[in-house]
């Protein structure tokens, strides 16, 4: 199970859109127990609307930054502009680990599908994502 707030959640899709007409992507930092603390957006360096690549200095410093401050990466988000939330045969060859959670943001439709999923050695398993509403504490009159 992977946990996010509703802005986590918007962020991952607005990082997604902004990167049309190429995938969007980046990591997500948070607990061993899948709830993300923080989605740090990417460049997509393959340039490309079929394949994604985190900037290898994003990943750097995510990694650095989740040591530093007693996280882990927890795995990655990307989007599929023209397809469903589902891992391609392109994102099964390249899921980097086991115990990441791969996170898709389809653009097909509107409003975005974001689904996650676990793979390992070639199969792919969804999990469950709760979103958690964000509430913002009223302002004093």
């Amino acid at each position: 199970m992977l946990t996010v707030t509703s802005d986590q959640r918007d962020a991952m899709v607005a990082t997604c859109i902004r990167a049309l007409p190429d995938e969007g992507c980046g990591l997500l930092l948070g607990t061993p127990e899948g709830v993300v603390a923080e989605v740090v957006p990417s460049a997509n360096v393959a340039a490309s609307a079929k394949v994604y690549e985190i900037d290898p200095r994003v990943l750097l410093r995510s990694f650095r930054r989740a040591d530093d401050e007693g996280l882990e990466v927890l795995g990655v988000f990307h989007s599929h502009t023209h397809s469903p939330a589902y891992p391609s045969p392109t994102d099964v060859r390249q899921a980097p680990d086991p115990q990441w959670h791969y996170v898709l943001v389809s653009l097909a439709a509107v409003p975005a599908d974001l689904r996650s999923y676990r793979i390992v050695e070639g199969t792919v398993t969804e999990e469950e994502v709760v979103v958690n509403k964000v509430t913002t504490a009223a302002s004093p009159d």
